[in-house]
């Protein structure tokens, strides 16, 4: 009972497999390979924009902090680039403190990740499971073919039915193979232009992370220099101070300095003389 059922099962998928064939797959791949081409030309020319001189804007961008945080914003703008965006989010909470900064600039980083990885989720897919749905396409053509020929010979002599047969069954898996070459010929470039653009990302982000570590480094020396300059003009005020005091107390004398007792002492016997 059990073995008719399963007769019936294979012999019922065996009709749906010959009956559709193996062309709606070769519609398929032909469709997924176009919108895989135009996934890399779309994503090839997002990151053509982005392109921009680093070691250029790097450089510029010392500067520009060593001038004023407007002047850096200002060189960080006119940048297309996502390391320039992510150092420009940062730039924003410089008052807040270094701290802020760096947190400021991995949210940023982390949101121009996504962007650079849009869509290549696609291209990934579709180069790892293309050379399975031709190999699919495959096996329905060696199906159908060899339902054909068990077909054929059931109707032709047994001395002619060798011949048939073989150019049945060449003819049919010839055929059936077309399928599996057209799905390696689609996940090949998916494969290779995803790979690129993985590269191209992981660059990105470390040349991200190389130029935040420029604003950082700039900040934190900022306090620094900071503190140096206020320990080194304690001085000053206590000197003024010292000097305000005593010509404040020669005004209030008239001009004219205060006597000590020693002179008082030496007024009075003048008189009594």
């Amino acid at each position: 009972m059990a073995s008719e059922q399963q007769s019936k099962l294979v012999t019922w998928l065996e009709q749906i497999m010959v009956g559709f064939g193996a062309g709606w797959i070769m519609w398929l791949m032909l469709g997924l390979s176009v919108i895989s081409l135009g996934i890399i030309l779309e994503r090839a020319w997002f990151f053509y924009s982005l392109r921009d001189d680093l070691a250029l804007l790097a450089s510029d961008l010392r500067k520009a902090l060593d001038e004023s945080f407007d002047a850096a914003k200002k060189r960080l703008e006119a940048s297309p680039s996502a390391e320039a965006a992510v150092v420009l989010a940062g730039l924003e909470l410089v008052g807040k403190g270094a701290a802020s900064v760096e947190t400021a600039m991995d949210g940023a980083a982390a949101l121009q990740r996504i962007k650079l990885e849009r869509r290549l989720a696609y291209l990934a897919t579709l180069g790892n499971n293309a050379p399975f749905i031709g190999l699919f396409g495959t096996v329905i053509g060696i199906i159908g073919a060899f339902k054909a020929l068990d077909a054929e010979t059931s109707k032709v002599a047994a001395d002619a039915a060798g011949q048939m047969a073989n150019k049945q069954v060449m003819g049919a898996i010839a055929e059936a193979l077309v399928a599996t070459a057209v799905g390696i010929a689609v996940a090949i470039p998916a494969v290779a232009a995803n790979n690129t653009f993985q590269r191209m990302i992981k660059s990105t982000l470390a040349n991200t992370e190389a130029l935040s570590k420029v604003l950082l480094a700039h900040l934190r020396a900022v306090p620094a220099a900071i503190a140096h300059v206020s320990q080194v003009g304690k001085a000053e005020p206590a000197a003024t101070k010292s000097g305000n005091v005593k010509k404040g107390a020669a005004s209030k004398s008239g001009g004219k300095p205060e006597s000590t007792p020693k002179d008082d002492a030496n007024d009075s016997e003048n008189v009594e003389t």
